[in-house]
């Protein structure tokens, strides 16, 4: 990160004065907040980041947050100073974009800077022509809790339910002072947890928590989910009710089959409630369906049975969460879209909506949303993942092999056929424009090319079969032309030139002759930074295509025409069989 300019700190000062004064001389009330900037698992890393950022900017403090976790903060601001300072603070790009308005409830013990709790009575600097307010006080551990004699807690934690004192159990897990069974018997492990953590918070490690500690644990262990302000939602119209985070996410709109509840905070948390009629037809689809949104990374673990499902999607941005199930002819279940870095939190939120998940009565109407703007790129006004790039290819093996050209496959992280199936490259000659996929999964093609053996007649009529639009219109079209020459321009004989009027999409697809056999693959329009005339398009001939199968070890396909033109219907039914669409994602 940048070093912070005089230009921003003269900007920060100047927001302080126009509201009252510096960071540090306004009035501790119930709108103080803070800007967390950090999150880490370690006090030592937390230390060196905190004394890192404090080297360049104003204001840093550490606090630890629950669960393990240390958190970097800015302030204490009033709300309104907060939302200035972050604004420019992630413009200058001196702090994360992820960070957020924290409020001074779920900060615990502060770690930062060493010796606070003598700094936090003293006079706070006052900004330059503001008259003195009183100092704010850095918000002080809480180690002086009302507390309970030993004998009194004992008697209090005798009133505990089971459930409650596997709560409890959980909560010292999570704070790492607990790696035994989750039983509810306070045994002689769970005494020594409670003795340790009570250490770790400056309390007598008597062993048994009294009411105040129990709370401080619970509470430190829940500060991931008051942080977004967990609360039921009642959707009659969906039939769903659960915990949803309220403080990060509001109601949007309906469009069938999802409630949406869009981002209203900091972090930009998004929840789906998935809410249709159906039967295992409907849940299938909505599975295929949910992984072609952009909200769905590609990366993640997904798992299908005959009346429900989960998918989880992983990228550098976000981290999507769904799943959904098939009961009484009705598919219900939620999509949590949560930022990426940020797992400890997602995770204790994630499982707060799955246990708190049930159904009412009531399912979204089929025709929920339907009045709202439609687009093709959108589904339900999600959008849809569309790939870097597509051209055509073509089935040249009984097992699904496939040729196409070597742009489609450049620097792709996945490569698919017909979108739905994944490939990968077998053989890639750049330098001849073609590459050889291989299918993960076995594939079985309609139609399979035959690549023609004979020489082809000067001037005979040719067609082409490709995705002219790159998938658009969902099926491969026939683009017909004439043979001109069988070398190109600069007398290369692998290449064959045409007279065809091709568009991008086709790139890659066969150029078959009036039998059905195969004299080359088309190759685009741009060849080596030059575009080419209109009606002038180039192939890989027959020939050069055979020799690479043959070093790659595929077996090709030998037809058994006569070699006589072949109707018309008859040729656009095997063009179309032989023909794939191959996608590019990033």
């Amino acid at each position: 990160m940048k070093r912070i300019s005089s230009a921003l700190l003269l900007a920060v000062t100047t927001i302080m004065i126009a509201f009252g004064g510096s960071a540090h001389a306004q009035q501790a009330s119930q709108d103080t907040v803070w800007i967390q900037i950090a999150a880490r698992p370690s006090l030592s890393e937390a230390q060196a980041e905190a004394q890192e950022f404090a080297s360049r900017l104003p204001d840093v403090a550490g606090f630890t947050l629950g669960a393990g976790w240390y958190g970097i903060v800015l302030g204490p601001y009033t709300r309104q100073d907060a939302e200035r300072v972050l604004q420019v603070y992630r413009t200058e790009g001196q702090i994360p974009r992820d960070s957020f308005i924290a409020f001074q409830e779920n900060l615990r013990n502060q770690f930062y800077p060493v010796g606070a709790r003598d700094q936090a009575t003293a006079t706070a600097p006052v900004a330059p022509e503001v008259s003195a307010a009183p100092a704010v006080t850095t918000p002080e551990p809480q180690l002086t809790l009302p507390d309970e004699t030993p004998a009194q807690a004992r008697r209090s934690e005798q009133a505990l339910s089971r459930d409650e004192k596997k709560e409890l159990q959980i909560a010292l897990r999570a704070a790492g002072f607990y790696d035994s069974a989750i039983d509810g018997s306070f045994g002689r492990g769970t005494r020594g947890a409670m003795s340790d953590w009570q250490l770790s918070k400056g309390f007598d490690p008597t062993g048994v928590l009294t009411t105040a500690q129990r709370k401080l644990l619970m509470d430190d262990y829940n500060a991931p989910l008051i942080s977004v302000g967990m609360a039921e939602v009642l959707d009659s119209r969906a039939g769903i009710s659960m915990q949803i985070p309220a403080a990060e996410v509001t109601f949007a709109r309906y469009e069938s089959p999802f409630a949406h509840y869009d981002s209203s905070g900091d972090l930009g948390a998004r929840v789906l409630l998935i809410s249709q009629r159906g039967d295992k037809n409907t849940l299938f689809g909505l599975y295929d369906i949910m992984q072609t949104l952009e909200i769905v990374p590609l990366t993640g673990p997904r798992e299908r049975s005959s009346d429900s499902f989960t998918i989880e999607g992983r990228n550098g941005q976000i981290v999507s969460y769904t799943e959904a199930s098939l009961n009484g002819g009705q598919i219900k279940g939620f999509t949590l879209i949560w930022p990426a870095g940020d797992e400890a939190r997602r995770t204790r939120v994630l499982a707060a909506m799955r246990e708190s998940f049930a159904r009412i009565d009531g399912v979204l109407e089929d025709t929920a949303g339907s009045d709202l703007s439609q687009s093709v790129d959108l589904l339900a006004d999600l959008e849809v993942r569309k790939p870097r790039l597509s051209r055509s290819g073509f089935f040249v093996s009984q097992n699904g092999a496939v040729i196409t050209t070597s742009d489609v496959v450049a620097g792709c992280s996945r490569i698919t056929l017909d979108h739905g199936y994944q490939a990968t490259v077998t053989a890639n000659a750049p330098e001849s424009g073609f590459a050889i996929l291989q299918p993960v999964e076995r594939l079985a093609p309609m139609a399979v090319a035959g690549l023609s053996t004979q020489s082809p007649r000067l001037k005979s009529e040719v067609a082409a079969s490709g995705f002219s639009y790159e998938g658009v219109l969902g099926a491969p079209s026939l683009t017909f032309g004439v043979l001109e020459d069988v070398k190109s321009l600069d007398g290369n004989t692998g290449v064959i030139r045409l007279d065809l009027s091709a568009q991008a999409g086709d790139a890659g697809g066969p150029v078959l002759d009036a039998s059905g056999a195969v004299l080359g693959m088309l190759l685009p329009q741009e060849i080596k930074g030059r575009q080419l005339p209109e009606g002038v398009s180039f192939g890989v001939n027959a020939a050069a295509l055979r020799e690479a199968l043959i070093a790659a070890n595929i077996p090709m396909f030998v037809p058994a025409g006569s070699g006589a033109a072949l109707p018309n219907e008859a040729l656009v039914r095997q063009a179309s069989g032989m023909t794939v669409l191959v996608s590019c994602w990033d």
